[in-house]
């Protein structure tokens, strides 16, 4: 800290540190402390809210769990399901993006040089300059049944009647991977960026083959830039609303568009709180395994 301050003086020293307190006081914690106290609370009118009847529960919890008292099932079965095919679909998601960046980001780290290794991180960039709706509405388009996909399989005659891709949810997992692609490329690179090229000579010169070089020497050495992208994609991922919205079929429901579902059109702000923690508790679970299996620090995957 001390070295902090004097490489940048007091006065810069003293607003970074406040900026990086207000943001984390402020923009985060704050907010999710107010949601998990409002997670224990019944949905009051205005009028009552404060009153004596404003009294912390477990309700909003149980009903994820075991439905309404009454129910004929022991357990709410529809939402519990939900919930564990969107962990799931993200942590598929999570996976295609790996295997789709992963040569990308080695290729533009260790073989792409100069104008063209600039030229094809600009490619990746241009995309994400229009909008994500936008972008999810392309994919419907691209996707549908009378879709470009569609015409040009039925064209080559490899197909006689349109596949839909939308309730196949293979728009879904496109858009999806499609969304947060950057933010598993540039972990990636990043990472594997600072790999001396000298050590992957060397175990080609000892008879390696390709798969081997990759998994005993360049993914080893981006082991926090892998933890850290498949963090981001899968928390985005869990996240989501607007591509399952758009681009999901009839049973492709996502955990988020239920807590959509409770904070507007249900009117329950206390229910569509509880499921929201439950959600980010199953994301921090997911944020320690990565660390657990890649057997990495916090502030490796943050750098």
């Amino acid at each position: 800290m001390t070295t902090f301050f004097r490489r940048n003086g007091i006065i810069i020293s003293t607003y970074l540190l406040g900026a990086v307190f207000l943001w984390v006081a402020i923009m985060i914690v704050l907010p999710q402390a107010y949601m998990l106290d409002f997670s224990f609370r019944f949905n009051l009118p205005p009028a009552k809210i404060g009153g004596p009847e404003d009294v912390y529960t477990l309700k909003n919890y149980r009903y994820l769990l075991f439905g309404r008292p009454g129910d004929e099932e022991m357990f709410n079965w529809l939402h519990l399901t939900v919930f564990l095919r969107t962990i799931i679909a993200s942590i598929f998601v999570t996976l295609i993006n790996f295997i789709i960046c992963y040569p990308i980001a080695y290729y533009v780290a260790q073989v792409a040089k100069g104008g063209h290794a600039r030229a094809m991180i600009l490619m990746l960039i241009l995309p994400f300059w229009v909008n994500e709706i936008l972008r999810a509405f392309a994919f419907r388009i691209l996707f549908g049944t009378s879709g470009v996909i569609n015409a040009i399989l039925q064209t080559l005659g490899i197909i006689d009647q349109p596949i839909d891709f939308i309730r196949a949810d293979v728009a879904l997992y496109a858009g999806l991977s499609y969304a947060y692609i950057l933010l598993m490329v540039f972990p990636l690179y990043n990472a594997i960026e600072s790999l001396d090229h000298n050590q992957v000579e060397a175990a080609r010169d000892l008879g390696s083959p390709w798969w081997r070089i990759h998994w005993r020497v360049v993914m080893p050495h981006a082991k926090p830039g892998i933890a850290s992208g498949c963090t981001l994609v899968f928390m985005l991922s869990a996240g989501a609303l607007a591509a399952p919205q758009i681009l999901g079929g009839p049973s492709s429901f996502w955990f988020t568009q239920i807590i959509y579902r409770w904070f507007n059109t249900g009117g329950n702000w206390p229910q569509g709180a509880a499921y929201a923690i439950v959600l980010l508790l199953a994301c921090l679970v997911f944020v320690l395994a990565v660390m657990r299996i890649f057997k990495v620090s916090l502030g490796e995957i943050a750098k």
